[in-house]
Order: structure tokens, then sequence, then C-alpha cells
């Protein structure tokens, strides 16, 4: 039931274009040089007049239909297997419109926060990533940065780009790494569709549906009409507060680099909360906007970064992060597609080394895995402790792209790495089993960022043996120990690993 009330509000309860048009359109995600899912059927959707007669031709096949009284129309084109020979979609009406260089192959949404939507030439190495891309097959289109109010199906884009020099450079970077080396391994075309925003919390990427499903989601609204009343008070005080820094910063500035130096390290700027109207923080104003018009375009799957907006909320995330994903794979009408997300890189947020409110992150991203066809690249290793933005992209793309392939293209590779099963009593220390583990080794050092505790709750520096895929942990300080962890920190130093180099995923025995 719930299903198919999804699959009506991804199509038929959106708005389309503002106004009727005598041509006919085709939906955004569509143009030259495209990437057409293969061994699926193939929606190709738009408006027209009201009971326009439109017809589409594309590998070797026709379809025609009348569109409503609205003007929408709809095709399904037959299951086409992946095609890196460029071909013509034509669409016709009272216009007639001719799409150049679509290819069929592997079609993958890229979304979420500043860590997706980071780019090419950002990244480690960027000029030499940029120089040696030469990979027309890989292509990109970027969804701009759009906020609504309901649902919306039409938006602007960057059109599909290939991975040349010229392009890759804008184009995500997690989202590139991933395509190439699926690119590599598979030879078909790889299509990236990235619809992300940097700084956004996960209740604007949920859909209205979703956030209706559950009563505990009402508190996002409760929230958010909170924030929007307190707005206008908050940007007085902020518009006074900035002036009198502009003016500090001025001053600095005339004085010399060392000056303004000095002045910026002692009076940061300035920052207003982006919760305000028509903002990115707009509960499932980004699903509306940005990922509403890609519906109900056939895809493979989604990978996804983001999670740093909500660490302070991270109690809620699971609950939110699952019912974003059951509602997405529900609006798309294309059952559990592949869903796989960055577990968060280590980092040192608010230079506090000891705080958790990552770990907790963390550790609502792994039990969302709960949910069927999910998955998660650990990054607890590669991250910048000082940077929210670790450039190691490369890494990143990789290791979810071993996701996708051991579990969506047949290809026999490790793709997890040593995950907590059970922690037993063993006399004065603690036997640490693992799924996973096989090769199980410290790298560098001893095993770091481990902890034990007794009942009291107060956790010291372990040491471990580490005895095949088990660990026995100790600490002279806990001579009844009761519980363990590792990595449970904002930025651990995380050296643990299996024999196929991917780290332990975080975790800690208790729920305390």
């Amino acid at each position: 039931m719930l299903l198919s009330r999804l699959r009506v509000l991804s199509f038929s309860g959106i708005a389309l274009a503002a106004s009727l048009h005598a041509d006919v359109v085709l939906a955004p995600v569509f143009g030259d040089g495209g990437v057409l899912q293969r061994d699926k059927p193939i929606p190709i959707w738009g408006r027209a007049d009201p009971k326009e007669k439109v017809s589409v031709t594309f590998g070797g096949q026709s379809r025609e239909v009348v569109t409503g009284k609205d003007g929408r129309w709809i095709v399904y084109l037959d299951p086409l297997p992946a095609s890196a020979e460029g071909a013509d979609l034509v669409v016709a009406g009272n216009n007639t419109l001719t799409l150049r260089d679509v290819v069929i192959g592997e079609v993958w949404i890229c979304s979420g926060q500043s860590n997706m939507e980071w780019s090419v030439d950002r990244s480690l190495h960027a000029a030499a990533e940029i120089a040696a891309a030469n990979f027309p097959l890989i292509r990109h289109l970027k969804i701009e940065r759009t906020v609504a109010e309901t649902p919306a199906d039409t938006v602007k884009t960057s059109g599909w780009q290939p991975a040349t020099p010229e392009h890759v450079g804008k184009f995500t970077a997690v989202g590139y790494f991933f395509a190439r080396d699926l690119h590599r391994n598979l030879g078909v075309p790889i299509g990236l569709v990235n619809a992300s925003w940097g700084g956004t919390p996960v209740h604007a990427w949920m859909s209205p549906a979703a956030l209706a499903s559950d009563p505990a989601f009402d508190v996002v609204h409760e929230r958010w009409q909170k924030a929007l009343a307190e707005y206008p008070a908050k940007k007085a005080a902020f518009d006074t507060l900035f002036a009198k820094w502009s003016e500090g910063e001025a001053a600095a500035k005339a004085a010399g680099k060392d000056q303004l130096a000095e002045y910026l390290k002692a009076n940061p700027r300035p920052w207003l909360p982006p919760w305000h109207p028509g903002s990115s923080w707009t509960p499932s104003g980004l699903f509306n906007g940005m990922i509403s018009p890609l519906l109900p375009y056939a895809l493979r799957g989604v990978i996804w970064y983001q999670g740093e907006s909500d660490a302070n909320l991270a109690h809620e995330y699971q609950r939110k992060f699952s019912a974003m994903i059951t509602t997405w794979r529900a609006h798309f009408g294309q059952g559990d597609v592949p869903f796989y997300w960055v577990n968060l890189a280590n980092f040192l947020e608010r230079r506090d080394k000891s705080g958790v409110t990552y770990a907790h992150l963390r550790e609502a991203q792994t039990k969302t895995l709960a949910l069927p066809n999910t998955g998660q690249a650990l990054a607890i290793d590669i991250g910048e402790p000082e940077n929210i933005h670790p450039r190691n992209k490369q890494e990143v793309g990789r290791r979810l792209a071993l996701i996708a392939k051991a579990r969506d293209y047949g290809i026999p590779v490790d793709y997890v790495g040593p995950t907590f099963v059970s922690a037993k009593r063993e006399g004065k220390a603690m036997r640490v089993r693992f799924a996973h583990a096989n090769g199980l080794v410290a790298h560098n050092k001893p095993v770091q960022s481990l902890e034990i505790a007794g009942a009291d709750g107060k956790f010291y520096t372990a040491t471990v043996t580490i005895e095949h895929d088990t660990m026995l942990v100790s600490a002279p300080e806990v001579p009844e120990p009761v519980t363990v962890r590792y990595a449970w920190h904002n930025s651990p130093e995380a050296n643990l690993y299996n024999g196929a180099g991917l780290p332990a995923v975080p975790f800690r025995s208790d729920d305390w």
C-alpha cells in the first residue's frame, strides 16, 4: 500500500512546469550524451500540450502516447543491454527533439552533503587526476542546488558531461573515483547524477511522505517552525554584529597582513544559522527540489555521503535515514535498489579530541545496515582531523566500488572490514570476536583507540593480543571488565584492519 501510494506521489502527484507548452519538453535528466540504465525498463517522460500525441524512438523501439489533460506524458521502453555506441533518442509531437550520443550502461545517483559535492579539482593529486581523465563513457550530470516547498518535476542541470580534462574537475570526486573503478572492471558506460549540497541535514533530503511516515518526525516540523519564528530577531542581531566585525576586519587589513591574521584568529567571522525561509535546511526542501525531478529515472543504485550536519542529533539519525532510504526506493518504484554510503571520516569536531558525537552518528549509520541491499564504506582511517573535507576521495570511491563490485556485479572482492560480533569476559580480559576478520592485523603499531571498562563505567586504554580473528583485550586498571570500545571518538587513530586492508568498523559492546 505504501509503495503504490508513493509511486503515485513520485509522478502523478507532482507539479511539472508552471505553465503549459505547445512544444514537447523532456524531463531535465534527459539530454545529449546521457546515460540510460541497462537491463531495466526505461521510462521517458515530459510535458506537451493536453491531448497531444507524442512518440519516442530509441534503440530500435518506438512508443506512442497521448498526453493527459495536464499535458504530462510517460512511456516505457523495453530493457536494453549496455551499449557504448551513442545513438539518437527522438521525441516527436508538435515539435521534434533529437538527443545525440545517448548510451546505455549503469546509472548511479550521488547524493548527500559537502563530502559528496566535493569536486575532483579540490581533491588529492587534482592536477594529475584531471590530466589523466580520459573516460568519455563516464558521464556526469550535476543537479543545480534547488530548494522547493513542494515536489517539483523540473530543475536546472549542467547537462551531461564526459570525464575528460575539460569537465572532470567539477565532477563529484567520490562519484568519479567510484565510477572510474567500476568502468575499468565492467567496460560499460557509467552515468553519475550528482544531486548534493554541502552543509545539509538528512531531513532536507527526506520526502514529504518520509516525514509523514512516523510520528517521531513531527519534531522536525516543530523545530523548523520555531526556527522561522526566531529568525527575524536573530538576523537583525547578526547584521549588527557583522557590521561591527567588518569594520574591525577592514582596519586590521589596512594595518597589514600580520594584524589581519591576528584579528581573524581572535575574532572569527560571525555566523548566521541556515534556518530561514527557503534555506537548504527546509524539511523535504532538497528532496522536492533536487530528487523529485529525477523520478522515475531508471537507475542501478545510490551512493551517499552525509551525516556531519546531523552529528548533534545522532540519536535520531538511524530512524530518519532508514525512512529516507525506504521512501526514495518507493518513489523510484524499482524495488530495493542498492543504497551505499560512507561511514563518517575521523574529524576533530570543534577541536575536541574526546568528543563522541561522530561516534554516535557512525553507529547510527552502521545500524542502518539492517535495511536490505545496503552497504557502507569506512573512512575512519583516511580523514584529516583538522579538516571536515578530507582530500583522499580516491580511496573513498574505491571502497564504495568494492561494495558494488561484490554485491551488484558478481566480482569476487572483499568489501567489508572487521565487524564486531561479540565481547565475552575471559578472566581479567575480554575476548572480542569479529566477522570479516581474516588476516586481522594492526598497522604500524599496536591496536590504538581501544578502551575497556568495568561496571563503574570508567574507561582505560587497553592492551591487545590478536589471536587469529579475535582479540584478547585487557587493562591493569580494570580487573573485572564488562565492556570494550574501539575508535569511539570523533577523531580516533584507527589502525585495525583485515588482510584485505579494510579498516575495522568502530564499535562498543555496551549501550551506555
